[in-house]
């Protein structure tokens, strides 16, 4: 089976430092250094779809642009490049839900997978007027999917759950093909609600014997549902031609983090409800010493941004293979990304991804005219953007 690669869309805007922002902690200054506009998100899209990614990830919160509109706009400047839309079920019905997706397909060509965000801020949810608690969440957006899910199939929906309630719903023309649904969390609530209605889980980069554990988890809970997933997983890049110039740009950007923010960050992200931020927390420690968590596994992202906070660093072959350690668990899709998105796509897609498929573990989705051989050198166009 090929490997499947994402790219991120900085929606919350992009520097060549880190951005932070996200699980209600604001966005850094660095995200001003190249705001998230129509245009530079299309040309980071342009260059992802070229380079053999099969979709971006758009993230979702008050740090960022909204999904849905962003990449209906970016889809405009592509041609095959899917977008991995994240939304919070508890903001729309989910009659509109199912409506915007299959809207979204029909106008897009099929582009459109879903990324579920339950939503692990009380505070933040509380702000777009949603007042349940983190448990409660989850049982909606196990209503919601369902609701969803039954509607893409063309039936009519009555429902009267504990959070949800539709009567006599339908659509009056079906998502083709019916959107996959991304979905992670490392609670047993969220464990629930994957088994029974995602058809991939998703993982921060957590060191590969944690992965191991949640992938096992989650599997076993969907047998006793009768269900299948795939697994995938999140997480930074930083490639180069050799290893030290890849630690040299680590070391550059954590040279770059103010102590007070780091200090701030880490006081409001110690608030967060989510299991999966403590964990990646728990990872570094707010300590700037000891980084490496695992050969080629950088905590330092996590210091100043929420969610997936750990990068591959290294040679493009130590990338490689950190790739394929994670594969040999279960891993079939990785969500990447990297300060600056555009060049680091291409560091990643030029210098990584020849060598997986020299190893026969991926192969360009789109066309077979691939570059052969890993040049990772960053295109003029990409230098000027900034």
């Amino acid at each position: 089976m090929s490997l499947t690669f994402h790219w991120f869309l900085p929606t919350n805007g992009d520097s060549r430092h880190v951005v932070g922002g996200g699980h209600g902690t604001p966005v850094t200054s660095a995200g001003g250094d190249r705001p998230p506009s129509v245009g530079y998100l299309s040309q980071i899209a342009r260059a992802a779809e070229q380079l053999g990614f099969v979709g971006a990830l758009t993230p979702t919160g008050a740090w960022c642009e909204d999904a849905w509109l962003t990449t209906a706009m970016v889809s405009r400047h592509t041609e095959r490049l899917k977008f991995l839309v994240a939304f919070r079920p508890g903001f729309l019905s989910p009659t509109l839900g199912a409506q915007m997706a299959s809207t979204y397909q029909r106008q897009t060509g099929g582009r459109l997978m879903l990324n579920v965000v339950t939503g692990g801020e009380s505070h933040e949810q509380r702000a777009y007027g949603d007042f349940l608690d983190k448990d409660a969440r989850y049982a909606r957006t196990g209503e919601f999917l369902g609701i969803v899910r039954d509607l893409w199939d063309g039936k009519t929906v009555d429902l009267d759950g504990e959070h949800l309630r539709v009567e006599d719903a339908k659509l009056a023309r079906l998502p083709d093909p019916v959107p996959d649904v991304y979905f992670g969390g490392s609670s047993p609530a969220a464990g629930q609600v994957a088994a029974r209605h995602a058809d991939v889980y998703l993982t921060w980069g957590e060191p590969p014997a944690q992965v191991a554990r949640k992938i096992a988890w989650i599997r076993s809970l969907a047998a006793e549902r009768g269900r299948t997933l795939r697994f995938g997983i999140r997480l930074h890049v930083i490639t180069r031609d050799t290893a030290d110039e890849a630690w040299a740009e680590a070391r550059r950007l954590l040279d770059g983090f103010d102590p007070e923010t780091v200090r701030s960050i880490q006081t409001g992200l110690g608030r967060s409800e989510s299991e999966g931020q403590q964990r990646m927390l728990a990872l570094h420690g707010g300590s700037l010493d000891n980084l490496e968590i695992h050969p080629n596994l950088w905590a330092g992202i996590g210091l100043v941004r929420g969610g997936a906070g750990t990068a591959l660093v290294g040679s493009h072959a130590e990338v490689a293979e950190r790739i394929a350690e994670y594969h040999r668990l279960g891993i079939d899709e990785f969500i990447l990304s990297g300060y600056p998105h555009l060049e680091e796509a291409y560091w990643f897609g030029e210098g990584v991804l020849p060598l997986l498929r020299s190893q026969g573990l991926w192969s360009h989705p789109f066309h077979s005219a691939a570059p052969e051989q890993p040049t990772a050198q960053v295109p003029f166009a990409a230098t000027g953007s900034s």
